[in-house]
């Protein structure tokens, strides 16, 4: 059984897998983790349906990051307003052929419209810094 790249301990099958064919996202935490999923296993049409429309880049280049290989999620924090936005931060290690290892902080905002949450940016309070894997 395949294990759910945001939490290697659940099967992709129960985890992210359903986001990715169209269940929606109960939380924003949840549809985070479907989007690091879905980086890790390249599904960019899933990324662009769950990106505002308001936000999404013209073009996401699924060549731009040859030899980038993702090493794991960790979710620090999740707050929902109630207000129908939300919250999520994370940092997310990845390597790109054999540099070393980055880390990626981010506090992603996410908006919920028509029953569905979607993201719609992200700050970086920290700087990228590279590490071991």
């Amino acid at each position: 059984m395949q294990s759910c790249p945001c939490t290697p301990s659940a099967p992709y099958a129960r985890c992210c897998q359903p986001l990715h064919e169209g269940t929606p996202a109960a939380t924003a935490e949840a549809l985070m983790r479907s989007r690091y999923s879905a980086y890790v296993l390249g599904l960019h049409d899933y990324l662009r349906a769950t990106w505002h429309p308001d936000t999404c880049p013209a073009v996401l280049d699924p060549d731009d990051n040859t030899g980038l290989r993702w090493l794991g999620l960790d979710v620090k924090r999740h707050a929902d307003a109630g207000d129908g936005t939300a919250v999520v931060e994370f940092v997310a290690r990845y390597k790109v052929g054999g540099a070393p290892a980055v880390r990626m902080h981010e506090v992603s905002r996410f908006v919920r419209e028509d029953g569905r949450w979607l993201y719609v940016d992200g700050e970086f309070p920290t700087h990228v810094t590279r590490g071991t894997s």
